[in-house]
């Protein structure tokens, strides 16, 4: 499974964004798709999670500011972030699973760097 991701740049506080990840190659066996995001000096944290039943999962940070959904046709997943705060600036991170030969993998993506600020 590979992912590409896009979307992040530069935006102001109070704006939004929308990062999207998009899937090839054994897309077939992706159980779920979503986004981790780090900042500097920072651990790692969930922002969201999509499975293939539809369940959601929101990291604590941005719920209420942020909307995950997803596309079948297009193996892609969408991140909107909304009213963006300065301390909302990361590395957001794409991520999948998949159950490839019997067994759960995760596959990350590259990251794409959202920076808000004035």
């Amino acid at each position: 499974v590979q992912l590409q991701a896009s979307g992040g740049g530069l935006v102001q506080p109070g704006g939004f964004l929308r990062l999207s990840c998009e899937a090839s190659g054994s897309v077939s066996s992706i159980t779920g798709m979503g986004w981790y995001r780090q900042a500097p000096g920072k651990q790692r944290e969930l922002v969201a999670s999509l499975n293939n039943d539809r369940s959601i999962k929101y990291g604590d940070r941005l719920m209420g500011r942020s909307a995950i959904s997803g596309d079948n046709d297009k193996h892609t997943v969408y991140l909107q972030l909304n009213n963006l705060k300065p301390e909302d600036t990361a590395v957001y991170s794409c991520f999948a699973t998949a159950i490839i030969g019997g067994a759960i993998r995760g596959y990350w993506g590259q990251g794409t760097l959202v920076t808000v600020s004035s």
